[in-house]
């Protein structure tokens, strides 16, 4: 099985580029389980994200709520918005078509702040549930499908085709109706949170404190562990434990380092430490997934 590594900055940023040389766009195929960690962790990008899933079950992270899509449905998540998603494995591998797109390349320029801004920066759209049984979301699953299609075949006016099937695709989100909101103080608890991640990414090998994450937030102890349970599902030192565990993951793929060097890479201070959590997440010991990584492990870059 091909492995993908899954590349996000130290703001937690996707870094795959995502549009080919002529379109701001990328559509990817991926299947969950090929990717290094087992999983796609936690990041956000710029770009309009719409999901179809074709194969399996999904389960989406975004912000504080969870989301089960199931295959022939789908989810569209906003631009900024941080989220992951695990393979629920109900039998098949969950596969999914993703298809990225710059917002300024959605309308011509000048309809952008009327058509696509408010959209983008509504507090109360992070996402939505795109079902087969509406009209909308048939429609936005069926382009989806019909954007990847154009782009492997790239048959003669195909950019104008995907910028067609685009445009229709947000025409009937706008369509709906949605009642937008901008709430400020949702705004600042986002910005807080991905204060707080980004500043644990930073400093993931050193000491780390509840202390230190909720000053970076400004906020206190407990609102912190608040705000990190409500998003993400955890405690804030349960998260640092979870990423280092994680970014060991990739060490031992990519690097000959030894067992007790990438323990202390990562920011543990015990090699017998970091066996133990390492067993009780990934449920194997760091040199049996070291060397289950290494039978026929390919990298590629890919999509997310």
């Amino acid at each position: 099985m091909r492995k993908i590594e899954f590349g996000i900055n130290q703001q937690l940023k996707e870094l795959t580029e995502h549009r080919t040389d002529d379109l701001s766009i990328a559509c990817y195929k991926t299947t969950i389980a090929e990717h290094v960690q087992g999983y796609i962790p936690l990041h956000w990008h710029d770009e309009l994200q719409f999901v179809a899933v074709i194969q399996g079950k999904i389960l989406f992270y975004i912000n504080e709520l969870q989301l089960e899509v199931t295959k022939g449905n789908g989810v569209f998540i906003n631009s900024g918005i941080l989220h992951m998603a695990e393979d629920l494995n109900e039998g098949e591998q969950g596969m999914y078509l993703c298809l990225n797109v710059a917002p300024q390349s959605l309308v011509p320029v000048e309809l952008n702040m009327k058509y696509v801004q408010p959209y983008v920066t509504a507090t109360n759209l992070p996402f939505l549930l795109i079902e087969a049984s509406s009209s909308w979301g048939k429609q936005v699953l069926q382009g989806i499908a019909r954007v990847r299609k154009e782009m492997e075949e790239m048959s003669p006016y195909y950019e104008l085709n995907v910028a067609a099937t685009l445009l229709e695709i947000w025409k009937g989100l706008v369509m709906n109706g949605y009642s937008l909101e901008h709430n400020s103080a949702d705004m600042i608890r986002n910005k807080r949170m991905k204060d707080m991640l980004m500043w644990i990414h930073q400093n993931y090998a050193e000491p780390l404190r509840l202390e230190d994450i909720a000053k970076v937030g400004q906020l206190s102890r407990a609102e912190t562990c608040r705000n990190f349970k409500q998003i993400l599902r955890t405690t804030p030192m349960q998260y640092v434990l979870d990423y280092r565990i994680r970014k060991s993951t990739e060490l031992l793929c990519f690097s000959q380092h030894s067992i007790t060097q990438i323990a202390y890479e990562v920011g543990f201070n015990s090699t017998s430490y970091f066996i133990d959590q390492f067993r009780k997440i990934m449920k194997r010991t760091p040199l049996q997934y070291r060397r289950e990584m290494q039978k026929g492990k390919q990298p590629v870059e890919g999509g997310k």
